[in-house]
């Protein structure tokens, strides 16, 4: 049974993947390499030293470890700085409906992120409100596709790894929360890729999968 739902942020909970896209562009240019939405989307739920790996695909120089830091440090500053304009509209459509009816159901629900930004992003938004525990890249230290992240929120909850459920719009999150062994329920990217137990199309949905528990109005 189901009692714990986790989620990820980008691009689940929170329409921050277009910042993340125009800072890693801007790094590109500067750089003089291109920077293609489709190297954006292979972004997602992964790391930001990997991200930076894609980004340096088409570069034509290799670079030693520091210099990497060093770009990798300045993208998050800029996408900091998109951040600040951030706000409760940037919530994905559904989130202000579905996560207090998921709680009022009697369900336990965390945040299951490997960015440090998400302090930033809770605060902006408001999210922390529907929330019962925060794991992110200040409390874990590999990101997806390993399962620390969503092992960590389930501790956080205090949930059973195999009676929680993640949502994850990246490939990598997905079979993250396999390998965690909760069940992976997909939206976006990796929902079209059919790469979830559930592959869903709307937040909303999760009221269908997740009905009220017993004893719960």
């Amino acid at each position: 049974m189901i009692k714990g739902i986790l989620f990820d942020m980008d691009g689940v909970l929170v329409d921050t993947d277009v910042y993340h896209f125009q800072a890693w562009k801007e790094l590109a240019e500067e750089l003089g390499i291109p920077f293609t939405r489709e190297q954006g989307d292979r972004c997602r739920g992964i790391s930001r030293m990997d991200s930076l790996e894609i980004v340096l695909e088409g570069s034509k120089r290799s670079y030693c470890l520091a210099e990497k830091q060093a770009m990798a440090d300045k993208k998050n500053r800029r996408y900091r700085e998109l951040l600040v304009g951030l706000t409760p509209e940037d919530l994905s459509p559904g989130v202000r409906q579905v996560l207090p009816e998921l709680r009022r159901r009697g369900y336990r629900l965390a945040l299951a992120s490997s960015s440090r930004n998400a302090g930033l992003i809770l605060e902006r938004t408001g999210l922390g409100q529907w929330l019962d525990g925060v794991a992110d890249g200040t409390c874990v230290t590999r990101a997806k596709p390993d399962p620390e992240v969503f092992l960590t929120a389930a501790r956080m909850i205090g949930v059973e790894a195999d009676c929680c459920a993640a949502v994850d719009d990246a490939l990598a999150g997905i079979e993250a929360a396999h390998r965690a062994g909760m069940v992976g329920v997909a939206i976006g990217d990796s929902a079209l890729h059919g790469a979830g137990d559930y592959n869903l199309t709307s937040l909303e949905q999760l009221l269908e999968l997740f009905p009220a528990k017993e004893g719960e109005a």
